[in-house]
């Protein structure tokens, strides 16, 4: 929100695309990862504000970023105050979550109250990676904070690139081996149809709202206080209960647990009389490529390949093989 995000170099003005590029990302944020949580901090004037607090609500995130057009942009940022508040917050998270920060900068300098290197050197100890988005030209001191924290340091070229490389922070990086783990508890609620007797009643979700949307019968109920949502995943507001299905759960498992690279291999390692047919779609392979899953040790060809790797996200040979499926179920 400094005065270089109104510059014109991206239509209207930096600010209004960039905050309605982040709205985009919020919900592709929450889709990727339907149990994870967010925040928003920005910072003018050499001063850093939290217009959000950490949560999983991807409604109140968005009001929130809309009505950031309404405001102004003037001064200098500071990058060192900005982290410090997102540290503040992150550095209390559990050791088994994932801690990032991920910062739009479209300035070229930053204003900061001390030494800005130990910041940097504290978000490394507290295990926050920092990545960065900037808009005009690369500066010394966010490729420094980006290097040192594990994170990725990126510069624009249009609007397009702009959305491209934000969505590249949708999701998460692969869970360590050495991460700890710890169990969590959460709700699982089934969605109910009321019944002709069943008064209407306002859900969780929409008790601030002026409208009458959220007043019906039907919802989802939390299992341990019985209050109503309309939809999930959710954190109840009466009893702090995560609310989720279970393919929220499935959806976030794949992105911290990545299916391993299939091994690439020639059709010239076959005997030349072999038909080499793929499992996936029981198709002969005739491309000169073949891949091979490294557990089950089926073959695919390239389309299979890519559609198991970057949409289901699980392998069909693996999920046939009742030797694999003993294995994960201990590993999980």
């Amino acid at each position: 929100m400094s005065a270089s995000m109104n510059d014109q170099d991206l239509r209207p003005t930096r600010l209004v695309c960039s905050l309605k590029l982040l709205e985009h990302f919020i919900e592709e944020y929450f889709d990727q990862n339907p149990i994870s949580q967010l925040g928003v901090i920005v910072t003018k004037n050499k001063r850093a504000e939290k217009i959000t607090e950490l949560g999983g609500n991807p409604r109140r995130h968005i009001s929130a970023v809309q009505k950031l057009k309404e405001r102004t942009c003037q001064g200098e940022p500071s990058l060192q105050n900005s982290l410090e508040l997102a540290m503040q917050t992150l550095r209390h998270m559990p050791s088994h979550a994932s801690r990032e920060v991920v910062c739009i900068f479209g300035s070229l300098t930053t204003c900061d109250p001390g030494d800005i290197l130990e910041t940097v050197k504290l978000m490394s100890v507290n295990n926050i990676r920092c990545s960065m988005v900037g808009l005009a030209a690369e500066v010394h001191i966010c490729k420094r904070l980006c290097t040192d924290t594990n994170g990725q340091y990126t510069v624009i070229l249009d609007e397009g690139h702009f959305k491209d490389l934000l969505n590249q922070h949708t999701s998460p990086p692969p869970a360590q081996n050495n991460t700890e783990s710890s169990l969590i508890r959460m709700g699982f609620p089934h969605h109910q149809l009321g019944g002709e007797k069943d008064k209407p009643a306002m859900c969780m979700c929409h008790l601030d709202s002026k409208t009458v949307e959220g007043f019906s019968t039907t919802g989802y109920f939390c299992p341990q206080c019985k209050s109503k949502y309309c939809e999930l995943p959710v954190e109840c507001k009466a009893c702090g209960l995560t609310l989720v299905s279970a393919p929220h759960l499935a959806r976030s498992y794949h992105h911290l647990f990545p299916l391993d690279q299939s091994i690439e291999m020639s059709s010239a390692d076959f005997d030349p009389g072999q038909n080499i047919y793929c499992y996936g779609c029981q198709i002969k392979i005739r491309d000169p490529t073949v891949y091979r899953c490294r557990r089950c040790n089926n073959l695919f060809c390239i389309d299979c390949d890519i559609f198991v790797h970057e949409t289901l996200h699980s392998c069909p040979g693996c999920a046939c093989s009742r030797k694999t499926q003993t294995s994960e179920a201990v590993f999980i």
